[in-house]
């Protein structure tokens, strides 16, 4: 199964079967975030029932294995900002920018109208 045939959370978990329990359940989280919309570390942690663990939300997406089909990009910090390398943080704002997600000196201008 290549990325393009990954369609649905039962595809992703299949080419997972390596992640922990925990990284599955990131990465199916984040792969539920639609085109338009982001959420947070904080909120995924919440989702997946860990709230307290948005660090290793961070450290899961960063070895996110199917991207773009999970789209880590659509993930940032609650205030809006980009976690990670200046690069890479870089890369996911032009991504979002380019999807329509409004940004403001360099950080994602958070909304209820795009945060899932």
């Amino acid at each position: 199964m290549t990325k393009h045939e990954i369609r649905s959370e039962k595809d992703v978990i299949a080419r997972l079967a390596n992640k922990t329990e925990f990284e599955r359940a990131v990465l199916v989280a984040t792969f539920g975030i639609p085109k338009g919309r982001v959420s947070t570390y904080k909120k995924i942690a919440e989702k997946i029932g860990r709230p307290r663990a948005y660090r290793a939300v961070g450290n899961a997406l960063h070895k996110n294995p199917l991207a773009p089909v999970v789209p880590c990009h659509r993930v940032v910090k609650s205030d809006g900002g980009f976690g990670g390398e200046r690069r890479g943080a870089e890369s996911r704002r032009s991504l979002l920018e380019k999807e329509g997600i409004p940004t403001e000196n360099g950080r994602v201008t958070i909304s209820e109208d795009i945060v899932v």
